[in-house]
């Protein structure tokens, strides 16, 4: 197969382009109200009361500060992690987002960092709010793994020829079939970790346990999802032969875990 070329400009109104990336991601904050709403009426959140109870008002609040966050922590985070001593020597174009250039690890930092400040200024519990939020997150990315296809953009390594679903991305100057690794993102990082949040946060289940099966369930997909990605040319492989993204996957993977094991703890002390 060859990817069909899409034009990135979804509709152009005058001189105004609409690009299909931007659409993604406006898909993907809509995915996230809708899902939250459906969230706020699950336990433990649906029988908070008075001042703890959480309203529709305060999810758009918290959207809007997750938005934030994407968006100055991913641009952020690509500058930081992938190249740092380009963007230290030309610090203006950290700005020009039009260029290209987002982190998903740097997004999630920025997110992070966002829920402590909305946490705070709502005076929650911050693993409340991020037990909150992380089922309604993985859609976003599926969301976003379908613009980078439509974009041609983060293609796979090279694939057996004979495999069905191999495909020629011309916009990697060959005419070798890869895997179509935004597809694979799609389905592991997206899909598959949506229905495995969803199902396991309709329990009423430790502060913490829901963000700490977030990070692992995505530091796994992108991992495994990282051996089919071709790595980004300006860096190639780096320690142990893993890519940049592998290297960031680390860090959730442990805190992941230590969050699982905080809330199992915490449940037992509490329940004995």
């Amino acid at each position: 197969m060859i990817h069909p070329q899409w034009n990135p400009v979804a509709l152009q109104v005058g001189p105004l382009g609409i690009h299909w990336y931007g659409l993604t991601y406006l898909l993907a904050f809509l995915c996230f109200v809708l899902l939250a709403r459906l969230r706020i009426k699950h336990e433990p959140y649906a029988s908070m009361t008075g001042t703890q109870a959480w309203t529709m008002e305060g999810v758009e609040d918290l959207l809007f500060y997750g938005v934030l966050g994407v968006i100055l922590g991913g641009r952020l985070g690509y500058c930081a992690f992938y190249k740092p001593l380009y963007y230290l020597s030309n610090p203006e174009q950290i700005a020009y987002v039009w260029q290209g250039g987002m982190s998903f690890h740097g997004g999630m930092i920025g997110v992070i960092l966002a829920m402590v400040l909305w946490a705070k200024k709502h005076q929650k519990p911050w693993l409340e709010v991020t037990d909150l939020i992380a089922p309604c997150v993985p859609t976003g990315l599926a969301s976003g793994r379908m613009g980078n296809f439509i974009n041609g953009e983060l293609w796979g390594r090279e694939a057996d020829p004979a495999m069905p679903w191999s495909m020629v991305f011309p916009q990697s100057g060959t005419l070798v079939p890869r895997h179509p690794s935004q597809i694979y993102e799609f389905l592991l990082e997206g899909l598959l970790l949506f229905v495995v949040l969803w199902v396991f946060s309709r329990k009423k289940r430790a502060r913490g346990a829901v963000s700490g099966l977030f990070l692992i369930g995505y530091a796994v997909c992108r991992f495994t999802v990282e051996y089919f990605r071709e790595p980004d040319s300006f860096l190639g492989l780096l320690v142990f032969d893993l890519s940049m993204g592998q290297l960031l996957c680390l860090p959730m993977l442990f805190f992941g875990l230590y969050l699982m094991v905080s809330a199992k703890a915490n449940q037992h002390s509490i329940s004995t």
